[in-house]
């Protein structure tokens, strides 16, 4: 990697104006095999939802069949790019777009080795490398594949903070020759990082991913924090794991020294993988901010759904809050903004 630092750029929080939101969709040589009409169902919902306030960007190794599936949204608001992918998690190998000194888009493409190689990735991590040679966005394309960095292990407010978590990013299985200290060095130098926020914190049970922070807390409009609270009296083992965050989060500032305003989001109750038992990652913080709505996953809880949504639209006033079912996304292990990933509508070759 090219250590030089770079010219100043931010990376923008994701309530600013953007012009498409990219999908990869479920296919049978994904591990969505054993569940595809359900996985797809969810994922319609979800482009709905999309459609009614930006571009959907639709990634499938054949979208002949995707094609007939969404022939009832309008098609000027989606396209469609035949590339081969081994998963749908576009959150995590999915191009970050910086921004310039003179407001450019930088198209950085990160390594991605499936949350520290759990699962295979080759085609995945080729996904953006591909998406720009075939021309579907534009911009400078910046190759920085030898660092693994997923897009949701980090939360940016488009002023130079990043909140992550200790537990994902200084895994060892990601970039082992990297300490804390490179890393920030590295993110400030592509992503223009002037403050790295280290969450110190297990991730949720069920999760792959080391505890990514889309999951956990998540950075909004007017220096606030949403996060999930466990209640340190509860028996329940994900609250106990959680109580710990809010003084964490009420210790830290931004990049310009302000204290953060916290909110709480509420807990889904425990959700048990019909197979093996096990819990599976249900979260409310996993949302998406696209324009001038937020998509927001639910569970099915119908008292736990409805606390969550009063809570976003306390925090997005000005928002329309779309709610998508994402209980069947659960049961691989990711929600709603784990699959899916914005970009601005300057990198759109249309």
């Amino acid at each position: 990697m090219n250590n030089d630092t770079y010219t100043e750029r931010r990376l923008p929080a994701e309530w600013e104006k953007q012009g498409a939101v990219i999908v990869a969709w479920p296919h049978k040589n994904t591990d969505w095999a054993y569940m595809l009409e359900q996985a797809q169902k969810c994922y319609i919902e979800i482009i709905e939802a999309i459609t009614r306030h930006a571009v959907a960007i639709v990634l499938a190794p054949d979208t002949k069949e995707v094609r007939s599936r969404l022939q009832h949204i309008d098609s000027d608001k989606i396209l469609y790019l035949d590339v081969p992918t081994n998963d749908t998690w576009v959150r995590d190998y999915g191009v970050l777009t910086a921004r310039d000194e003179d407001d450019n888009p930088v198209l950085c493409d990160f390594g991605f080795n499936a949350w520290g190689g759990k699962f295979e990735s080759a085609l995945d991590n080729g996904v953006n490398r591909f998406m720009y040679d075939a021309g579907l966005i534009k911009g400078k394309y910046e190759d920085h594949n030898d660092f693994i960095l997923e897009g949701g292990s980090i939360e940016s407010d488009g002023n130079g903070t990043i909140l992550t978590t200790t537990s994902c990013l200084l895994t060892p299985t990601r970039n082992h020759r990297l300490n804390q200290k490179d890393i920030e060095r590295t993110l400030e130098h592509t992503l223009g990082a002037r403050k790295v926020l280290w969450l110190d914190c297990d991730g949720m049970i069920g999760d792959d991913t080391d505890g990514h922070i889309d999951t956990i807390a998540r950075l909004a409009p007017d220096n606030s924090i949403l996060f999930n609270r466990g209640n340190s009296n509860d028996d329940d083992p994900q609250s106990q794991m959680l109580a710990g965050i809010e003084n964490q989060l009420r210790a830290m500032t931004d990049a310009d020294g302000r204290p953060f305003n916290l909110i709480e989001l509420p807990l889904p109750e425990a959700i048990m993988d019909v197979d093996d038992g096990h819990r599976l990652p249900a979260t409310y913080a996993n949302f998406l901010i696209i324009n001038d709505a937020v998509i927001m996953p639910v569970y099915g809880q119908p008292l736990n759904d409805e606390r969550a949504e009063m809570t976003l639209k306390v925090v997005f006033p000005d928002h329309v809050i779309e709610k998508v079912d994402c209980t069947a996304l659960i049961r691989q292990h990711g929600s709603l903004h784990c699959a899916t990933m914005q970009v601005p509508a300057d990198i759109l070759s249309i």
